[in-house]
């Protein structure tokens, strides 16, 4: 098996549906497998996959996961050299997959590939970043973020002095879109699990750079991502945005340099 797709799905069953379709639409031309991890999700989710989707492999857990958990559960339960790891929310244009693909076997040195996500507009979407400061989180989604130092330091962190039209390596990349090379994610132990739903991207990228393990970002492959920023959009009172704070915690006890 050359491409595992991994699925984590909490209560998106319309964008699970529509992100199915796509990866059939334009399927990668090597052999691949599709396995969904769905958290409990109670909206349909599971009897979709099951009805309209029977070549792919279910896996129904009886509670929500979270997002580095569900991951792990679906990476140990797959076969590819690479791991595809797909938010619901991507659409996937023309031979995207293929050329993630193509990347990786060349650069037999990366760990990880991420594609040029664009939002729906057409517009590009910010990411690939670089690593995040003390306070990077709370400038993003506090009022603190209205200062011009904070406003400074969040054009550095999204790489706005990036053009976005260069294949490189970058810090890390938005766990919306990935593919991994297997043997790397060995290597590293996989995602780390005491994150719940944050920052297990920011994780994952910096325990590859801390094995020197590359990370890319490459530029003529684009992706659709409805992107919709929920801890930010919630405000303080939001659940949401106290488990991206309580993850932001976790992350800096354990990575932050």
């Amino acid at each position: 098996m050359e491409i595992s797709i991994i699925i984590n799905n909490y209560k998106t069953r319309g964008l699970l549906k529509q992100c199915l379709k796509g990866i059939f639409a334009y399927s990668p031309t090597v052999a691949f497998e599709i396995i969904v991890v769905d958290n409990n999700s109670c909206d349909g989710s599971v009897e979709l996959v099951r009805e309209m989707f029977p070549q792919v492999r279910l896996i129904a857990s009886d509670k929500n996961l979270g997002h580095q958990r569900g991951n792990n559960l679906g990476i140990k339960n797959s076969s590819g050299k690479y791991i595809l790891i797909l938010n619901t929310d991507i659409a996937i244009l023309d031979d995207a997959i293929d050329k993630m693909y193509r990347f990786m076997e060349v650069h037999p040195e990366a760990a990880l590939v991420g594609p040029r996500l664009k939002n729906p507009d057409g517009s590009i979407q910010l990411s690939c970043m670089r690593f995040p400061h003390l306070l990077t989180p709370l400038y993003r989604r506090t009022m603190l973020g209205r200062f011009k130092f904070a406003q400074k330091e969040l054009r550095y962190y999204l790489m706005e002095d990036f053009d976005h039209q260069e294949t490189r390596t970058v810090d890390w990349i938005l766990g919306s879109c990935q593919m991994v090379r297997a043997s790397a994610l060995s290597q590293v132990g996989g995602f780390d699990e005491d994150l719940f739903l944050y920052f297990g991207d920011v994780a994952l990228c910096r325990k590859f750079w801390e094995n020197k393990l590359p990370v890319y970002y490459l530029a003529d492959c684009d992706i659709i991502h409805y992107h919709k920023r929920e801890s930010a959009e919630g405000g303080l009172v939001s659940k949401i945005f106290w488990i991206h704070i309580l993850d932001w915690i976790r992350y800096l006890i354990k990575y932050y340099r």
